[in-house]
């Protein structure tokens, strides 16, 4: 069990490092070849957070563990809303930015409520994929055709050193690195899961969610002690429309079938509520800073679901 358990770790830690080369590596040579850096920018701060659970739903889906990559997605979800934005609204008072309430939190609903209806006969198949992905293209672009100005100019500031040859050594790199921890990821999470005798979908929501969830909670930790709220509230809602956007259509078109019925049901209603909620406190605040019991309440919620795991594991 050691093993699998330090393959786990090791896979995480090495594609979290590696995705955050891979992704400005590819950025480097998009410049290269004539893109703008605001385009350039705009399509990493959308896809960049998405990259591990990108590597991870894919490697599972080619290696017959499709559900792993289903209970990725939507584990991350639920420790993105319960205990990265928890997280980022305990540690300050943070105001909600327009965008986020008139674009982000709306988007956020609507993506989570298809996936449902997607998710509610429990099949993930061809359709399903090409309705995820078609709601991907129209993501990216209303970001590309009505973009944040914030959000540009943060975007061309990221930009600005990704330039040079070095943009060749970071992608390939940071790609072979990222093949590799994604391939042992995927190994030690189903070698742990069989030697606990519990299922590959329970180590997906649980340790690997948890770990593919590490950068969006550094960054939210430390936007929100700068008082970035706009930044921080973008980066979880939109990384939880773009990994049921992202992730999914991934097992949905690589290993199409039937998914496991506490996926569909127990974990799906948990994002859900957690998403609801969530939208509930930051639309009743308005312009009003966010209360920090708010954000109590979502780790406290995210920790009695973990523990709700731990015993259905048993």
């Amino acid at each position: 069990m050691l093993t699998a358990l330090a393959a786990t770790l090791i896979g995480l830690v090495a594609l979290v490092r590696s995705a955050d080369s891979f992704v400005h590596g590819s950025a480097g040579l998009a410049l290269r070849l004539g893109m703008t850096p605001a385009t350039v920018g705009l399509t990493l701060v959308a896809l960049g957070t998405s990259a591990p659970e990108i590597l991870i739903s894919g490697t599972a889906a080619l290696t017959d563990s499709p559900g792993l990559a289903v209970a990725n997605a939507l584990g991350s979800n639920i420790a993105n809303t319960g205990l990265v934005l928890g997280a980022a609204i305990a540690l300050a008072p943070l105001a909600v930015a327009r965008t986020s309430r008139v674009r982000d939190l709306p988007a956020c609903i609507v993506v989570t409520l298809v996936t449902g209806g997607l998710l509610f006969d429990r099949h993930l198949g061809f359709p399903e994929g090409l309705i995820l992905l078609a709601g991907l293209a129209l993501v990216l672009m209303l970001l590309w055709r009505f973009p944040d100005a914030q959000l540009v100019e943060e975007a061309e500031e990221e930009m600005a050193h990704e330039q040079g040859r070095a943009a060749w050594v970071r992608f390939l790199l940071g790609l072979v690195i990222l093949l590799a921890s994604a391939r042992l990821l995927v190994w030690g999470a189903t070698r742990l899961a069989l030697e606990l005798h519990v299922s590959e979908e329970l180590v997906g929501l649980s340790v690997v969610a948890l770990g593919t969830s590490l950068p969006e909670l550094a960054t939210a930790v430390t936007a929100a002690r700068r008082g970035h709220s706009g930044l921080m509230l973008g980066n979880v809602l939109g990384s939880n429309v773009l990994n049921l956007l992202t992730v999914l259509p991934l097992p949905a078109l690589l290993a199409p079938g039937m998914i496991a019925a506490d996926l569909a049901g127990r974990d799906y209603l948990v994002m859900l509520g957690l998403t609801l909620l969530a939208a509930l406190v930051l639309t009743i605040t308005g312009r009003r800073p966010l209360p920090r019991a708010a954000g109590w309440l979502l780790m406290l919620l995210y920790a009695a679901y973990i523990g709700w795991l731990a015993l259905a594991g048993r």
